[in-house]
């Protein structure tokens, strides 16, 4: 497409802004692509050649997507680091990748030397912003240079999956080849089932880390389709609607934490910010109660879309409206993507009965680097699964159960953990939930609760009878907890997943259990 693309709108339009920073300072097109531009020289002056690996742990703002770009324009895959990791996890992921240079940001300074020097980071190809001991500055990279890199082809964002059930895998796909200037029709018609066409006026608020895949996606495709991406180095709840009513954002990604947050604060406070101007508040990543979902549709209309796919590939879509009539649902497939729901070996499986869904590739191919056996378990019929149990109606609409990981056998009977703890988010005193499987002597699994209570509850066995009875009306019998205990707080990760491993493994201590 002739128009769009950070270089060629660098070139026509050099002072329109591509970022706003999370202090309110604006990057203009033109100083985006020149940062990119000196990054790529750089790398390319350390020796990094196409299908080398750059790893980058930085906070959200001007030099991670500065760093997308260098190596989308180099032929590099670009690893985002979860800059929450521990250093050897840290150092994991930076010897899995290979990659041969590592930038990070002084917040992340101690970690970030930990993990280069476990992993075997050469001095010389460290860099940060601000001061690291022993990394380079960042603005030394490529400094002494001028123009864009001499040899340019399209690069990779190489993201590791979240790592909730063990080791994380990294997502990688072959590089194409293709000019880096020439924007793939992929990323604009996926922004087209939004209805988010080129400039139009768009502005995009990215509101989480860019180490998570869609996020990374779709701030980098709104930039390379003309719309200003507001960036926040933090969520808070208020500053998100602050941002929307000064900046006009149009579209956002969002998980259901982040709902529940703005849902939270007080009516007063929702009322002094106008967020009419948003024309998609797209979620996905973390299941969403329903409860949950009518409310934000309440307060925001029917722009609240939500789609389900995975850093691997996707997916489907359904709208507020369509979701009010189907409610539950994560909608039907994209116009170019298939979907399926199949038994164990590979076989179709009638609407309404629940199987493993698998999503069709498309022309972009992946495989988990370094783990040919889980690449090839996850394949059926040209299509890929990530272990999501579900069923699609009558109409086509998808309807997810659980992840097969999670589903719990109590007695021989299979139950779904993400339907129990929908029903209890319902529940005002429930801030969060999650439940799972523990061991039992004759059942084999009996189910377990964990809550988060809300602001101002106070946990016990009266806020325990109250829930189970509160549940007792809306499941069956035979799917209610057999017990609740509580935490201060659940351990998700910020695009809404939860750790449940965390929580399940010391019930599991000294006991069998595939997870």
């Amino acid at each position: 497409m002739a128009d769009i693309g950070l270089w060629k709108i660098a070139a026509a339009d050099p002072d329109r802004i591509a970022v706003i920073e999370p202090d309110g300072s604006p990057v203009s097109y033109a100083q985006l692509a020149a940062r990119a531009d000196r990054i790529g020289r750089g790398l390319q002056a350390l020796g990094l050649r196409p299908g080398d690996a750059v790893a980058g742990m930085l906070p959200n703002g001007g030099d991670a997507l500065a760093l997308f770009f260098a190596a989308l324009e180099t032929g590099l895959y670009v690893v985002p680091v979860n800059w929450h990791l521990a250093a050897a996890e840290v150092a994991y992921i930076l010897g899995d990748s290979a990659s041969k240079a590592f930038i990070t940001h002084e917040w992340f300074a101690d970690v970030a030397v930990a993990a280069a020097d476990q992993a075997g980071i050469p001095s010389g190809a460290r860099f940060a912003r601000g001061e690291v001991p022993g990394f380079v500055a960042l603005d030394d990279l490529g400094g002494d240079s001028t123009g864009r890199p001499a040899e340019r082809q399209t690069g990779a964002p190489m993201v590791y999956t979240s790592g909730t059930t063990g080791r994380p895998k990294g997502v990688r796909r072959a590089l194409t080849g293709d000019d880096p200037d020439v924007v793939p029709m992929a990323g604009a018609g996926f922004f087209a089932l939004f209805g988010l066409a080129p400039f139009d006026d768009h502005v995009h608020l990215c509101c989480s880390p860019l180490y998570h895949t869609a996020v990374l996606n779709f701030a980098t495709i709104s930039i390379q389709l003309g719309h200003p991406a507001v960036v926040m180095d933090r969520f808070d709840a208020e500053t998100m609607l602050a941002l929307i009513d000064r900046h006009r954002v149009t579209h956002t990604h969002m998980v259901p934490t982040h709902f529940r947050r703005l849902l939270t604060l007080p009516e007063e406070t929702r009322a002094k910010y106008d967020v009419s101007s948003m024309r998609n508040a797209i979620h996905g990543a973390a299941p969403c109660p329903q409860e949950v979902k009518r409310r934000m549709l309440e307060w925001w209309g029917p722009v609240v879309t939500e789609y389900y796919a995975a850093s691997e590939g996707g997916g489907t879509l359904i709208t507020g409206a369509e979701w009010l009539e189907h409610p539950g649902s994560v909608g039907r497939p994209w116009s170019y993507s298939q979907v399926l729901v199949l038994d164990e070996n590979g076989g179709d499986v009638p609407a309404g009965e629940p199987g493993l869904v698998y999503m069709r590739m498309g022309a972009s191919t992946f495989d988990y680097y370094k783990d040919q056996e889980k690449t090839l378990a996850s394949r059926a019929r040209g299509m890929f699964t990530v272990g999501d149990i579900g069923y699609l109606d009558a109409d086509g609409y998808l309807y997810l159960c659980d992840r097969k990981s999670d589903m719990i056998i109590t007695g021989g009977v299979n139950v779904y953990p993400a339907e129990i703890e929908s029903e209890l988010a319902c529940h005002p005193a429930v801030g969060d939930v999650a439940v799972f499987g523990i061991p039992h002597p004759d059942w084999g699994e009996e189910i377990k609760a964990v809550v988060q209570p809300a602001e101002g509850i106070t946990p016990g066995p009266e806020l325990t009878a109250e829930l189970l009875g509160f549940l007792a009306g809306r499941i069956a019998r035979f799917k209610l907890p057999a017990s609740i205990d509580y935490a201060e707080e659940l351990p998700r990760e910020s695009n809404g997943k939860l750790y449940k491993r965390r929580l399940r493994d010391p019930y599991w201590a000294g006991h069998d259990k595939a997870i």
